[in-house]
C-alpha cells in the first residue's frame, strides 16, 4: 500500500500547455504515471504529447477521464482559482506546484474548501511520488517535480517542508537498498494543505510504512504538534531533521513559512520537541537515513 496516491490514480495536469507544466508532466507519463487529462482554457481539444487530451475547464476533463486528482503548474496570480476550480469539481486530491501566491489567496481558498472533499498538498511544493516496482522505480504515481529514478519502492515514509530535503533524504534510502512507501513535500508556504501531523497519522495508519522520516524546518508550529501527536499515539518509529538552525532570529529564510517571530518556531524549540517526543534527531541532513534505520 501507499499513501494519498498509487499506481492506478488518474491525474490531471492544469497548466499541462505551459512550458514548466508541460515538462514535468512528461516526466510523469515517462515515469508510468496515469496522466489522464490536461487543462488549459481556451486549449480545449488539442492533445499533449499525441496522447494526452487538454480540457478547457477540470469538470469536463473529469467527467470525460475519471481524473481524480489534479497537479498544478499555473502561475501565481491564477492559482489560487485553479485550486478552487479542483476543489468544485469534487477532486480527491489537488496538488499545487506554484510558489509565490499571495498569502491572502490561500487565505480565501482554505476558508473555501471547508467542509469539502479535496485534500490539498502545497503550494509552494515538489508534489509526491509514490514509488513503482519498474526500472528506476517506473510504474508509481509521480505528481510534481521531484526526479523519479530517486526512488525505490519499499516501506519508508518520508514527509518534509523542503523539496530539496526531501529528495536527500530518498536517495539516502535508497542508496543503502531501503525504499519508499510515498514521499511527500507538503510545501514551505505559511499557509498550506496538508500538515507534517497530517501525514504523519496516513503514515501510522499505513500497514506498509514501517518507519518515517519528518524533516522540518524554522517558523511556525507544525513541526512540535505532530512531535506531540507521535508521542501519544505513533506505532512506528520516526527521524526527523530540522532545517536552519543558523538562521539569524527574525530573519525570513527561503520559504515563505521559515520566520521564527515571538520567540517561537526557533530550531531548538522544534528539536528539543522531537528529542521530548521519543523522535531520534539527525544533527545534519546527511544523516537523516541512517538515523533511522538505527531506531528499527
Amino acid at each position: 500500500m501507499s499513501i494519498l496516491v498509487d499506481s492506478d490514480t488518474k491525474v490531471l495536469v492544469q497548466g499541462i500547455t505551459g512550458g514548466f507544466g508541460g515538462r514535468h508532466a512528461k516526466l510523469s507519463l515517462d515515469y508510468g504515471s496515469q496522466i489522464v487529462a490536461g487543462v488549459t482554457p481556451s486549449k480545449g481539444g488539442q492533445q499533449f504529447e499525441e496522447r494526452v487530451p487538454v480540457f478547457d475547464t477540470v469538470s469536463q476533463a473529469v467527467e470525460q477521464t475519471g481524473a481524480t486528482t489534479s497537479a498544478i503548474f499555473v502561475p501565481p496570480p491564477f492559482a489560487a482559482d485553479a485550486i478552487l476550480e479542483g476543489v468544485d469539481a469534487d477532486l480527491d486530491l489537488v496538488v499545487c506546484i506554484t510558489e509565490g501566491i499571495p498569502v491572502k489567496d490561500m487565505i480565501r481558498v482554505k476558508n473555501a474548501m471547508k467542509g469539502r472533499k479535496t485534500r490539498l498538498i502545497g503550494p509552494n511544493c515538489p508534489g509526491l511520488v509514490t514509488p513503482g516496482d519498474g526500472v528506476n522505480s517506473k510504474g508509481g504515481c509521480r505528481i510534481g517535480i521531484a526526479p523519479g529514478y530517486i526512488h525505490k519502492k519499499g516501506n519508508i515514509g518520508v514527509v518534509s517542508r523542503s523539496g530539496t530535503l526531501t529528495y536527500e533524504a530518498v536517495w539516502q534510502l535508497t542508496s543503502k537498498g531501503v525504499g519508499q512507501s510515498t514521499c511527500v513535500g507538503i510545501g514551505g508556504d505559511p499557509v498550506n494543505g496538508t500538515s507534517h501531523l497530517d501525514v504523519i497519522k496516513m503514515f501510522n495508519n499505513d500497514p506498509d510504512t514501517h518507519g518515517i522520516i519528518m524533516i522540518g524546518e524554522i517558523g511556525g508550529s507544525a513541526e512540535e504538534e505532530a512531535a506531540a501527536w507521535v508521542q501519544e499515539h505513533c506505532q512506528k518509529p520516526v527521524a526527523g531533521f530540522i532545517a536552519g538552525t543558523t538562521a539569524p532570529p527574525g530573519r525570513r529564510m527561503g520559504h515563505a513559512g521559515a520566520i521564527v517571530s515571538g520567540g517561537k518556531g526557533t530550531a531548538e524549540a522544534k528539536i528539543a520537541a522531537f528529542k521530548d517526543a521519543g523522535i531520534h534527531v539527525a544533527q545534519t541532513p546527511s544523516e537523516m537515513a541512517d538515523v533511522l534505520l538505527r531506531a528499527m
